[in-house]
């Protein structure tokens, strides 16, 4: 089998779902970066529960945006806060929101610039997933088709601040994905976004195969906090409950298949676990 014909199939298994059947399969020089993109600081996490078990309990999330360095191009995966935050005093801006440093200044360290990503994809359109990703509109946009119609809806238009970061997208190249098929970005299997909605209705997730540490499956807002994973825990603000909790059992039964690190996105510890920026997973 050549190799144009082993990406074929491998494109044909992922698209069909069978993403664990890639496993075997070498995967190309794929490196993963994560950078800090900002601090959410609550003083009441309540929202982020609708069993009411974090009323009052104050917590931190981090904000991560990440950067999948691939032979055929690069994927920037969320795009954090607003990176002009960084310029207020103290980096600071109300709502708790925090700027050390700017997504352009990271991929700087790289020797990037927005305009050399071929590739941009949010897991969703809320502001902290989406809120650089204006400076991608040169790139092409993988996202699910329902996710562009609500990101783009006309509640999401009145709101000129948010909707200025990310509405240059909407002339942007753009793939979409329908349906519960994984999309691959790179067509090897190597790199999946894979449908995941309950929280906004086109959340995704995002599988990266590193060539050679373990599958990390991205799970965007899946789980805000820590504790929400194990206790099946659903954000008040979730649009469908019940297709969360769905979600939740695909992507536990999808890390079992892959044996995949699961990183939920919004937690610290998670995110400090992965190789600290500029050095990457590889």
């Amino acid at each position: 089998m050549n190799l144009r014909t082993l990406t074929q199939a491998l494109a044909a298994v992922a698209a069909a779902g069978g993403l664990a059947a890639c496993a075997t399969v070498s995967p190309p020089a794929v490196a993963l970066y994560a950078m800090d993109c900002g601090r959410i600081t609550l003083a009441d996490a309540d929202a982020f529960a609708d069993d009411g078990a974090y009323k009052k309990v104050a917590k931190t999330l981090v904000v991560p945006c990440y950067l999948v360095r691939h032979p055929r191009g690069d994927l920037v995966w969320d795009t954090g806060v607003p990176q002009s935050i960084a310029d207020l005093p103290g980096g600071a801006a109300p709502g708790g929101l925090t700027v050390a440093r700017k997504l352009t200044d990271q991929l700087a360290q790289l020797g990037l610039a927005p305009a050399d990503i071929e590739y941009v994809s949010i897991s969703h359109s809320h502001f902290d997933h989406i809120g650089n990703a204006g400076l991608f509109a040169g790139s092409t946009w993988i996202v699910d088709a329902k996710e562009r119609a609500y990101a783009f809806r006309p509640e999401a238009r009145t709101n000129a601040q948010q909707f200025a970061a990310y509405s240059a997208l909407e002339t942007a190249r753009t793939v979409l994905i329908e349906g519960d098929a994984a999309h691959d970005v790179f067509g090897d299997g190597s790199v999946m976004v894979i449908p995941a909605p309950g929280h906004t209705p086109g959340h995704t997730v995002l599988l990266v195969r590193p060539a050679r540490a373990a599958p990390v499956l991205l799970t965007g807002d899946l789980w805000h906090i820590a504790e929400s994973r194990a206790a099946r825990r659903v954000p008040r603000f979730n649009v469908d409950r019940a297709e969360t909790l769905r979600t939740m059992d695909k992507v536990e039964a999808l890390a079992r298949e892959t044996g995949a690190t699961v990183v939920r996105q919004h937690v610290p510890e998670d995110f400090a676990a992965l190789p600290r920026f500029p050095q990457a997973l590889r």
